[in-house]
Formats: structure tokens, sequence, C-alpha cells
């Protein structure tokens, strides 16, 4: 019982901080001039990637033997999967919650508003998630490749994918600062609330915005390691065995942030920014941890792993037909969350 208690207990942990770094991401993004689909796609995302990554390195380089640098590699898969399917699924049904319940306020107060199952933004807005869909599917696609095939220089290549990675940082820094300059205010986020922990003050002080953003990104670490700690018992508790475990659990476990920074951006009605970070913290997991498990191991895929990239793979293609054809709605993007379903039964015949 005391498992499933401290998974309760790290989960809020993990929400209640969330709602604190959202809070202070979005001043640091202010402070830094970074546009505000940076805040997202860059700070959000990197910080809360950032845990993922470092399981990754610490796998690869401290493990002992091949098949716990493995643990590396999989995680490395199992992140970019949880993002694709976990994440957009629960993002969408957090939209659809959320505008099921504004349409039902306003038909109250006697307000005419658009159906629920509207399209999510602009046309703009569309091409603008869809570009990172599109950096995504090519970089995964050579990532997933790379694990098929072996060759004496494999392991510098990963070299290329922290490349990959610089340039899209440094595109997409140019990108949101070029667009909000061009639209000005467009009524999507709103003047930045105070401060959690300067909350009398109009403009905090930047020591404490970055107080703020450094402090809460260690407890979401710490309760992110804890809560998958827990699912790692709570697992043969139940029956699971530890390779279904780590494949099907443990990777919703550590997007459990991003997870978390889209439903308050949701319900916050920032709409831009929990899409952005969730795809922006998919461009991490395609380029950092790969390059890192390239580096360090052989970076060769079973039936699992290979099976996580197509999955993958096909839930992006899914997303960005949608994005691109302007008909990506709520309800299209709750389901992304099937492709992770067909993951898990794909995966039966492979673990008995």
């Amino acid at each position: 019982m005391i498992h499933f208690v401290l998974l309760i207990v790290c989960a809020v942990a993990i929400y209640l901080s969330c709602e604190w770094f959202v809070n202070a991401v979005e001043w640091l993004g202010e402070r830094l001039n970074v546009g505000k689909m940076a805040v997202g796609t860059i700070l959000a995302a990197f910080g809360t990637a950032l845990p993922e990554s470092v399981v990754t390195l610490v796998a690869v380089t401290t493990g002992g033997t091949e098949e716990a640098k493995n643990i590396g590699v999989g995680a490395a898969m199992g992140g970019p999967l949880a993002l694709a399917t976990v994440a957009y699924g629960v993002t969408g049904a957090a939209l659809l919650v959320k505008r099921r319940r504004d349409r039902a306020s306003a038909l109250a107060a006697g307000v005419t508003v658009p159906p629920a199952s509207q399209a999510l933004g602009t046309e703009k807005d569309m091409r603008r998630l869809a570009k990172d869909q599109k950096w995504f599917l090519p970089i995964f696609f050579v990532k997933v490749s790379l694990g098929l095939v072996a060759f004496a220089f494999k392991p510098a290549l990963g070299v290329l994918f922290f490349a990959a990675y610089a340039v899209y940082f440094w595109r997409e820094i140019r990108a949101s600062r070029a667009d909000e300059a061009a639209d000005g205010d467009d009524g999507d986020e709103e003047e930045l609330e105070a401060l959690k922990i300067q909350p009398k003050k109009d403009s905090p002080d930047t020591w404490a915005v970055v107080v703020q953003t450094l402090a809460t990104l260690v407890v979401i670490f710490i309760a992110a390691h804890y809560f998958v700690a827990q699912l790692d018992v709570i697992g043969p508790m139940l029956g699971l065995s530890a390779t279904v475990t780590a494949l099907l659990l443990s990777p919703i476990a550590t997007e459990l942030p991003e997870i978390m920074n889209a439903i308050i951006w949701v319900r916050q009605g920032k709409v831009r920014l929990a899409l952005a970070n969730i795809s922006g913290a998919m461009m991490i997991q395609a380029t950092v941890p790969s390059g890192i498990g390239l580096l360090f191991t052989k970076w060769h895929f079973d039936g699992p792993l290979l099976w996580s990239g197509l999955v993958t793979m096909a839930a992006i293609v899914y997303l960005l037909l949608t994005m691109r054809a302007h008909r990506l709605t709520p309800a299209r993007l709750t389901v992304a969350a099937g492709f992770y379903a067909v993951f898990a039964i794909g995966l039966i015949p492979m673990l008995t």
C-alpha cells in the first residue's frame, strides 16, 4: 500500500511543481526575449526533457553490462513514443473537456460560441505545429534506421544528432521572435500571471524567476524519479513483467511533466504553448538521448524497440497529415493515444 500512496504523492508533487514551473518559465521567456512559442518548444521542453536525457546518459555510461546500457536505449525510444501518442492524446482530451465546458457555460449565458469540433488554431498555427513534426520525422527515421545496421563509424554519427538539435534550437528561436514581431499580441497568451514567489509584484525580480524555475525543475526531477521507482515495484505486484513495465509504464511516467505542463496550459487557454511544449520535447528526445546512445552503445534494436519506432512514426504521420490539412480538432488529437494501445497490443506476442 505504501507504494501506491507514494505513487499518488509523486504525481501530485509533479503536477504542483509543473504549475509553478510553467508560471516561472513564461516569465523566463519574457526576460530572455525568446518569443512566446519558443517558451514551449525550447525552454519548457528542455527543462522537462532534461530528466529523461540524464536517465539515458547515466544508463549508457555507468551500465556494467550491455543489458544495463540497453535501458538507456529503451528510454531514448520510449520517450518519443509516449509523447507522440499519450501526451498528445491526453492534451486532446483536456481540450475536448474544456471546449465542452466553455460551450455549456456560454450557452447558459445566451452567448453563441464555436462548436467543440472546430479545428485547433488558424492555418498559420497549424503550419507552425506541422513544422516541428516535419523536423522530427526524418530525424527519427534515421534514428530507427541506424538501429538496424552495424558499421565501424556508427558511434561517431551521434554528434550529428546534437548538431541537428542545435540547428533546430537556433531556427526555432529566430522563427518565434519573427512570428511574435509579425503577429503582435494574438490574444492566445494573455498577460502573464504574477510570479508565484513574488505574487505582489507586477514585474518580478530576475533572480526570483531563475530561482523558481530551477527549484521546480529539481522537484520535478526528484518526483519523476520516485514515480518511476514506484512503478517498477507496483508492476510486478500487478503481475506485469519487468519488460512490460519498462516498455509500457515507465515511458509514460518519465513524460509525465510534459503531460502535466500541457494540461495546465490548456486549462489556462494557452493551447499553442501546450502543443509546442510536446513537440519541442519530442525534438529533444529524438536528438539528445539518441546522440548519447549512439556514442556509448551498439545502438542495436530488437523487435520491441523497432515496433516502438514504427508506431511512433505512424502517429506522427497521422498528426502531420491532419495538421497540414487544417483538420486537427481536439477529438482527432485524442485519437493519437490509440496508437499507444496499438503498440501495447503488438507488443504482446513479442513478449510471450
